[in-house]
């Protein structure tokens, strides 16, 4: 349980960290990149050695390694060109509803039991969300090409089989002695990746550095890098259970943040807000009890 938790609280500072980087006029995109260069530094210190990359090349999981930290990244930047282009309400719940996809391939690769209290609970579990992410009435009528509204559909499917591959390759290829260098492999990809495209954005002078970025991105990074080691913990506790310990941590998430975003940066939550937090409540309780 306490890794289940320690996924949601730190999973939900991700989400609540970006307002802070808003505030604070920051370059998103270099935020980004030095979190996964603390994630890598954070993984090394609790590894207790650098990773050996050289060596891991060997092993099947170095390469679903470097898939999930390109798709890390992709999404990433999926996420902060959909909040900006379409809102952020809109983002989060396409990141969110992605929790049907871990679910279904959870019932299929693995046979875990699809009961009607679990099945009940994930489609209240998917209309909560949209409550909660309900924004109020806007004036905004901007007209946006109809291209934009792919974004949330990729971010959907995205967000859902990035679940899926972190529990396939905890499933079976992950233990006690490689889960830190696997996250190191995938958190160190993501980072090259993102060095690469901000040091063109630097030599080409579309971008100057802010050093201030380094220093959020290391409050962002380091709880990164244990959100995604305690979801991988409690996916290895529970194993045959990840049906359900998926759409829970998601669900935690969404209900946390949105508490969180309310009580710390003042945001309005309307009567739907708060039904959909309630119903929040029951989808957890179905979802964990089925």
């Amino acid at each position: 349980m306490i890794y289940l938790l320690g996924s949601i609280v730190l999973t939900s500072w991700l989400t609540l960290s970006f307002k802070w980087v808003q505030q604070l006029n920051l370059d998103r995109s270099q935020v980004i990149v030095f979190n996964y260069i603390f994630c890598v530094v954070t993984g090394s210190v609790v590894n207790g050695h650098a990773p050996a990359y050289a060596e891991n090349m060997r092993y099947e999981w170095f390469w679903w390694g470097c898939l999930m930290g390109t798709v890390f990244i992709l999404l990433f930047n999926i996420i902060a060109f959909t909040a900006q282009r379409i809102g952020v309400a809109v983002t989060s719940v396409a990141n969110k509803l992605s929790l049907i996809i871990p679910f279904i391939f959870s019932i299929y690769l693995y046979s875990e039991a699809a009961t009607s209290l679990k099945i009940s609970g994930i489609v209240i579990a998917l209309l909560a969300i949209v409550l909660t992410r309900l924004p109020p009435k806007s004036q905004d009528n901007r007209k946006r090409s109809p291209l934009l509204y792919m974004l949330p559909i990729f971010l959907f499917v995205g967000s859902g089989l990035l679940d899926t591959m972190i529990k396939y390759v905890e499933h079976n290829f992950l233990n006690a002695g490689n889960v830190n260098e696997y996250l190191i492999t995938a958190f160190s990809m993501a980072g090259i990746i993102g060095i690469i495209t901000l040091s063109l954005q630097l030599l080409t002078g579309k971008q100057r550095l802010a050093w201030k970025a380094i220093l959020v991105g290391a409050a962002i990074g380091i709880p990164n890098y244990f959100s995604i080691w305690c979801l991988m913990q409690v996916l290895k506790q529970y194993a045959g259970n990840s049906s359900a310990i998926i759409p829970i941590n998601n669900m935690g998430i969404v209900l946390f943040s949105a508490v969180m975003a309310w009580m710390i940066f003042k945001e309005r939550l309307t009567f739907v807000n708060w039904m959909g937090i309630l119903l929040s409540l029951v989808a957890i309780s179905l979802i964990a009890y089925g």
